[in-house]
């Protein structure tokens, strides 16, 4: 780029971040008013700016800030308007889902706009990709969810890291009754050891007594966090900039993204070695998979494996953070489940996990109202009209709201605030619990048509194993000050914000 248009880009940012800023602390001074923090309505638009004081203003909370304004609409679906003439739809509304994910899936891929924010990390990923890039890499990898990969998953995967990690780091917990200061840390490094294992066979030993703080695991989170900022940023130009400049968050993205991709690298030479010297890999992950079936390209394996261990690592874990702390607050909901886990062998295995179906449902319960992704978004190849009437244009952005239609009356009725996982069941003619499924257009937790999660299965059967081994044994009781809440909070994926610090207590034989 010539240097007077590098300076000219520089002069234009700085006077728009000025703007911002000012806009910023003026609006900042309306939020400390209780009536302000609940603005519902669709936020002003100014010429060229667009909406983007209100989306500054709001960003801090900008999930809850977007599912306020979407309860509000009468048909669930309202435009953002960005900067310089850039609009956002974002939905609540199922039959519009279902057009975006199923009736009329060709016309709303993932798009550019998230290519380019996320490319940098996760590079054309299955995450990430479309057209036949996505079907291809959807095609091989969908063989590690087949009942048998899962049935190894649970038994050599999780188990282990059950038993040899996770559990005993709770039992000195409750032994030296010291508060843990953060149980979702915990969770995360459990969720990404398993899911190093299944992406690439390999284990970064990131759950250990001494909780250590490995290269790789921090790269990882400065890889996902600074490519959430860029993709949810309200002046996308702003993070362009300095990445040309290599400054600030940029140097550190490209600082954690060489850290990734080192290691990944290494790996993928090792394991290539290893198919030249026996022709055929042992390891049955999903990185063997492609080099088996001839995918030999270093970045192209590379890319899936990374995008794997992005959707399986925070997704689980986030999902179990909140499922922890709601039945500290619901102990019938608790009761409930530890009958069924208690009924079940010690070890629980492999067809008992996926007997679980109260359990089942109250993970489904959680993440209606906590979900592990809350915003999903695709953008428009073609000019449409949603079923709603709502007519979008090429290169608009589409975005389905998850923690919305969670917490919509629409779709779940008055009591849809209430945990209550009974609504997810029935009792059948011998008065045991079956489950019921919900529409996945109302419940897309989990996606829903062509691009649903293919690890879906997989990751129930590591939650209801996980909730089995941990509530057999022990109380988790969070150690938050009186009336303190959590708050959700989301990068690509959920978070409690500030961590979740928990007491450990021991059960005795008398609670089962």
């Amino acid at each position: 780029m010539e240097l007077e248009t590098l300076v000219a880009w520089l002069l234009f940012s700085a006077t728009l971040l000025w703007l911002l800023l000012l806009a910023t602390k003026t609006q900042s001074k309306s939020l400390k008013s209780p009536s302000s923090t609940t603005n519902s309505t669709i936020p002003k638009s100014y010429p060229i700016f667009g909406s983007i004081f209100s989306i500054a203003a709001n960003f801090h909370r900008r999930v809850q800030w977007i599912s306020d304004i979407l309860q509000t609409t009468p048909s669930s679906t309202f435009i953002l308007h960005r900067a310089f003439g850039s609009r956002q739809v974002f939905t609540a509304n199922p039959l519009v889902v279902q057009h975006i994910l199923k009736t009329n899936f060709p016309c709303y891929p993932k798009g550019l706009t998230l290519n380019r924010s996320l490319g940098d990390f996760l590079g054309n990923g299955i995450f990430n990709a479309d057209g036949e890039t996505w079907k291809l890499q959807r095609q091989i990898s969908s063989h590690e969810f087949n009942a048998k990969s899962l049935r190894k998953f649970v038994e050599t995967v999780v188990d282990v890291e059950l038993s040899g990690r996770l559990l005993p780091i709770l039992s000195e917990a409750s032994k030296t009754e010291k508060i843990l200061p953060d149980f979702q840390d915990i969770l995360q490094r459990f969720t990404f050891d398993n899911i190093c294992i299944i992406a690439f066979g390999f284990d970064p030993e990131y759950l250990l007594p001494s909780l250590p703080e490995t290269a790789f695991a921090k790269a990882f989170d400065y890889g996902t966090r600074i490519s959430s900022l860029r993709f949810n940023a309200a002046v996308p130009l702003i993070w362009k900039v300095k990445k040309i400049l290599n400054i600030g968050t940029e140097q550190r993205l490209k600082e954690a993204v060489a850290e990734v991709r080192g290691l990944a690298s290494r790996i993928v030479r090792e394991k290539k070695q290893e198919l030249l010297e026996k022709s055929a890999l042992e390891s049955l992950d999903i990185l063997s998979r492609f080099l088996s079936s001839g995918h030999s390209d270093e970045s192209f394996v590379i890319d899936i494996v990374i995008s794997f261990i992005l959707a399986g690592r925070d997704t689980t874990s986030a999902a179990l953070t909140w499922f922890f702390w709601l039945l500290s607050k619901h102990s019938h909901v608790e009761t409930e489940i530890l009958k069924e886990v208690t009924a079940k062998s010690e070890s629980v295995s492999y067809d008992e996990v996926k007997d679980m179906v109260y359990t089942h449902a109250a993970l489904c319960e959680s993440m209606r109202l906590y979900p592990p992704v809350p915003v999903d978004t695709k953008e428009v190849a073609y000019d449409d009209v949603l079923p709603d009437g709502t007519f979008v244009k090429k290169g608009w952005r589409v975005a389905y709201h998850i923690y919305a239609m969670g917490r919509s009356e629409k779709i779940w009725g008055s009591d849809w605030a209430e945990f209550r996982p009974e609504r997810w069941l029935r009792r059948d003619e011998d008065g045991m619990w079956s489950f019921v499924g919900m529409d996945p257009y109302a419940y897309p937790v989990f996606q829903a048509g062509p691009r649903v999660c293919l690890g879906k299965e997989m990751a129930f059967l590591q939650m209801k194993r996980v909730a089995a081994g941990v509530l057999r044994e022990f109380r988790v009781v969070p150690a938050m000050e009186n009336g303190i809440e959590p708050e959700y909070t989301a990068h690509l994926t959920a978070l409690m914000k500030g961590g979740f610090p928990v007491r450990i207590e021991k059960r005795s034989h008398t609670d089962e």
